[in-house]
């Protein structure tokens, strides 16, 4: 039985393409690598992160490194953020039938309980936890679990990129990929997410 539904904060709730494009080209003239232009958001979420690793011109050895300092940048764009359409009422709708809701994110926990404050969702989500590590969210999910006694058949996370669903296959957590995200279907198939969704109301449906 579901107790907890996680989510990821970027892409799956909050809509911060057009602030991360912004910040991602202040990093692009600051370090020389190659700009990102709005028409080409469709044709990268098509791709791993290796492959836009290559396209933008940046080593991904140096995510680590770089990731601090946007996520920092991105605080400053937290005002140009905003939620998907629906995602307020399914979030509500989720508390009403009973469920924990929780975030785990690589963005700051700062960050995400700004933009929670500002949309006046403070009281709806109950925890924020931040991944420091990108690739490390798997660490983080099964310490939530421990934490709160938890099972894995007990959390479901809902999240939209490839390395979500990695994250949840290491953590024997089943995940539901939104299909709104950073990453298209094309770029998480080979995972095989456990569920697939187009729409915030698709999500009440599964889990209930």
């Amino acid at each position: 039985m579901i107790k907890y539904i996680i989510f990821d904060f970027d892409g799956t709730l909050a809509d911060s393409r057009s602030a991360f494009v912004s910040v991602w080209n202040g990093l692009a003239d600051k370090h020389n690598y190659k700009k990102v232009q709005p028409g080409e958001l469709e044709s990268l979420r098509k791709l791993t992160i290796n492959e836009r690793s290559k396209l933008l011109n940046f080593p991904f050895y140096k995510i680590p490194i770089v990731m601090p300092e946007l996520i920092a940048m991105l605080r400053d764009s937290i005002n140009e953020m905003t939620l998907f359409n629906g995602i307020k009422d399914m979030l509500s709708e989720l508390r009403k039938m009973g469920y924990q809701l929780a975030i785990i994110s690589s963005n700051s926990v700062e960050n995400i309980k700004d933009f929670l404050k500002r949309n006046e969702m403070e009281e709806v989500i109950t925890e924020v936890l931040s991944a420091k590590r990108i690739f490390g969210k798997d660490k983080v999910i099964k310490k939530f679990l421990k934490a709160h006694g938890l099972q894995a058949d007990e959390v479901i996370y809902v999240g939209d990129e490839h390395r979500d669903v990695v994250a949840c296959k290491k953590s024997n957590v089943k995940i539901i990929w939104v299909g709104w995200g950073y990453d298209a279907l094309e770029a998480v198939q080979s995972e095989g997410p456990d569920y697939t969704v187009y729409s915030p109301e698709d999500i009440i449906q599964i889990v209930s």
